[in-house]
């Protein structure tokens, strides 16, 4: 899954019946799940833009990917 240059890894819970998403190669944390694949999509750019707009507040770059 990729969003705005920002790529994910994706896992399935079995007990859970959800997905749980990470963004990949940057040291913050970004996360985020849905119960299904379009749920999983917007989280994941409601994730992304909420961190660009909280670096964007505290006058910081946000981290590109390694």
């Amino acid at each position: 899954m990729t969003y705005k240059a920002y790529h994910a890894k994706i896992e399935y819970d079995d007990d859970t019946r959800e997905f749980h998403g990470r963004v990949l190669a940057i040291k913050d944390m970004i996360n985020f799940e849905g119960d299904c694949v379009e749920e999983l999509d917007q989280a994941f750019q409601d994730s992304v833009d909420d961190y660009l707009a909280f670096c964007k507040a505290r006058c910081e770059e946000p981290e590109k990917l390694f």
